[in-house]
């Protein structure tokens, strides 16, 4: 395994737990890892599909994740391929084709996907590695009511008997992770977790009335890319506007705008011809990029669990980073308030 991870990713040595994961998904086990954001949680999996025989089938959450995935193992010289919305009836009937024979490595897809009848009749044709459910956390946060086809992964195992499942995290409760190993229906509970400290993350908490001050003095302080989180989709125009009034090149970014200008923009900030990207929670999921120097949040987030993840996606290269929370009681009335509207 240490050959394929030099050859492929040209790394000498592993992550905490990385090896121990792979071991057990080799010896054919189901396996629920728990590794932080920047932990190497794709490799997990992409090591072992590379030490095996047949195609490995990834399901995630997001087209933009799913393509970042699938470019990152092609500039390896590694077949992968995807199936998603935007794709004709042909074109996916093509896709499986290839996986069944084209020799490729991985079949990228959504859980929508695997219930459609062509994929139940050609995935039962299919020599498969490895079932991997990436974002694993998603079957409790959207299975019950948002995206249900998440409760319904575990139905395509019957097709595919004695094929193990890799389910990736980067934060689980101990509650999430027993409804994810259920759901996926584990023949044994097996979890691997590395913990959640990333010791080149420095976090600050600033109790502050002029936030847009504070955010400029981050800014100028803190040289190199950033994500500011903001709660409301207005914001992000509001606070990018303000930056760039105070010469900061910055941009804003959520669920509203069209693709096109969400993908010129994502890829403006991913090949850093673009510093600060001001975003909603969807500027999420998938945002692989390693030299991302600080994370502000300039709203509270709704849960301890969004604030990781959100987070988290700064340092990814293990470098000093730094995440910033801005509050003040405006934000604890406003969240409190949020919370009375969405569960009366």
């Amino acid at each position: 395994m240490k050959e394929i991870l030099k050859k492929y990713w040209g790394y000498d040595s592993f992550r905490p737990k990385q090896q121990e994961i792979i071991e057990k998904a080799l010896k054919g086990e189901d396996v629920l890892a728990i590794l932080p954001t920047g932990g190497g949680k794709s490799l997990c999996f992409q090591v072992p599909a590379m030490m095996k025989e047949g195609v490995t089938i990834v399901i995630s959450p997001l087209i933009s994740l799913i393509n970042d995935q699938v470019q990152n193992l092609r500039s390896r010289g590694i077949k992968a391929l995807a199936i998603h919305s935007g794709m004709t009836h042909r074109e996916i009937d093509i896709a499986l084709d290839n996986a069944k024979y084209g020799d490729f490595k991985f079949l990228y897809l959504s859980p929508e996907r695997l219930r459609t009848n062509l994929f139940q009749t050609r995935v039962q044709q299919m020599e498969v590695a490895f079932l991997v459910v990436d974002e694993a956390h998603c079957i409790s946060q959207w299975g019950y009511d948002f995206r249900p086809d998440y409760l319904q992964i575990a139905s395509i195992r019957k097709y595919l008997p004695d094929v193990p499942v890799i389910a990736l995290t980067a934060t689980a409760t101990p509650v999430v992770a027993e409804d994810i190993m259920s759901k996926l229906e584990f023949e044994n509970k097996n979890l691997v977790s590395s913990g959640f400290q990333r010791p080149n993350l420095t976090y600050k908490v600033y109790k502050c009335e002029d936030k847009f001050g504070a955010l400029l003095s981050l800014c100028n302080e803190v040289s190199g890319t950033g994500i500011i989180y903001v709660r409301e989709r207005k914001s992000t125009r509001e606070v990018a506007s303000f930056l760039r009034a105070n010469r900061i090149d910055a941009d804003f970014y959520h669920a509203g705008l069209s693709k096109e200008e969400r993908t010129d923009k994502q890829n403006r900030w991913k090949s850093s011809n673009l510093r600060i990207i001001v975003a909603t929670n969807a500027f999420g999921m998938g945002i692989d990029k390693p030299d991302v120097r600080f994370v502000a949040h300039f709203d509270l987030p709704e849960s301890l669990e969004s604030y990781y993840q959100e987070a988290g996606r700064a340092g990814r290269d293990g470098e000093p980073s730094i995440a910033v929370l801005f509050w003040n009681n405006t934000d604890i009335k406003r969240l409190r308030g949020v919370l009375r509207v969405s569960f009366p």
